[in-house]
C-alpha cells in the first residue's frame, strides 16, 4: 500500500515563543509545517479565496501541523517566518524578482533559505505579549500587545469599512488593536477615547516602539547587480507563491 504520509519540517520562530502563553504549544519557540501538496495548490488557485483576501491564511492553516495552532494565533512576525518557510519547502529557496536600484530595473535572484530573523531587543521583557510604554508628550502610561493574525485581520476589516466614508482609519484601527490598557484601565471605552485624541507625536512614537520590539524576519538581502553586491529589499510580489510554471 502506498504511503501518503507527508514530510514535515520544524522551524524556529522569530519570537522564540516568548510572547505566547505558557500553555501554548508555540511557547516552545518552534512550529511544525508540512510540505505543500496538490491540495494546497488548489487553495492557491482558488479565485474565491483570492478575491476575499484570505488565500494565504487558508494556505498556512492547511500547512501548519502543530496541534491546536492556527495562523491567526501567530504574532505577525512569526507568521511571516511561516510564509517564507512554506515558500522554500514548496518551490525551493531561489526567488527571482524584479528590483529597482538607482532608478534602473534589474532581474535578480534571492536565496530565501538565508533570510534572517530580527534580533529581539535586549532591554525588553518578552515574557508574554504585553509591553509598557510611556507616551512622550502626554506622559500617559499604556500597555500594548503584538498583533496576532486575528488582530491584524480585525484591523484590516475596520480600515476597509471606513474607506467607504472617504477617510480610512489606517492609523486608529491599528492603535485600537495594539493598546490593551491606559494605566490600569483596560476598558475599550477608555482606549477608544485615547486613540481618538492621541497627539500625533505620541502616536508616531508608539508605532515606532512597536516596530522596534516586534519579532520578525529581515526582508532584505545582498544581491549581484552589475557585478556589485547591493543590499535591497525582497519584494513580496505575486511571484512569491505563484511562480511561473509550465503545466
Amino acid at each position: 500500500m502506498a504511503n501518503f504520509e507527508f514530510p514535515t519540517e520544524t522551524i524556529d520562530l522569530p519570537s522564540k515563543g516568548l510572547v505566547y502563553d505558557k500553555e501554548s504549544p508555540l511557547r516552545s519557540g518552534q512550529i511544525e509545517i508540512k510540505y505543500m501538496t496538490a491540495k494546497e495548490e488548489d487553495i492557491l488557485s482558488s479565485q474565491n479565496l483570492i478575491s476575499k483576501g484570505v488565500v494565504l491564511d487558508r494556505l498556512f492553516d492547511s500547512l501548519i501541523v502543530t496541534k491546536g495552532v492556527k495562523q491567526s494565533d501567530l504574532v505577525v512576525g512569526d507568521k511571516n517566518a511561516v510564509m517564507v518557510a512554506a515558500r522554500v519547502l514548496a518551490y525551493g529557496p531561489e526567488y527571482p524578482a524584479t528590483v529597482f536600484h538607482e532608478g534602473v530595473e534589474h532581474e535578480v535572484s534571492f536565496d530565501l533559505s538565508k533570510v534572517e530573523y530580527k534580533p529581539l531587543e535586549a532591554d525588553v521583557d518578552y515574557n508574554g505579549n504585553e509591553f509598557p510604554f510611556k507616551l512622550p508628550k502626554s506622559g500617559l502610561e499604556v500597555k500594548i500587545k503584538l498583533f496576532t493574525g486575528k488582530q491584524e485581520r480585525i484591523a484590516e476589516k475596520e480600515v476597509t469599512a471606513t474607506e467607504k466614508t472617504g477617510i480610512a482609519s489606517t492609523v486608529t484601527s491599528r492603535l485600537r488593536q495594539m493598546i490593551v490598557a491606559v494605566g490600569d484601565d483596560t476598558s475599550q471605552t477608555t482606549i477608544n477615547k485615547l486613540v481618538t485624541n492621541m497627539l500625533s507625536v505620541d502616536s508616531l512614537a508608539l508605532r515606532a516602539y512597536y516596530n522596534k520590539i516586534q519579532p520578525d524576519i529581515i526582508l532584505e538581502q545582498q544581491v549581484d547587480i552589475g557585478g556589485d553586491m547591493v543590499k535591497v529589499n525582497i519584494p513580496l510580489t505575486v511571484r512569491f507563491f505563484w511562480p511561473d510554471a509550465a503545466v
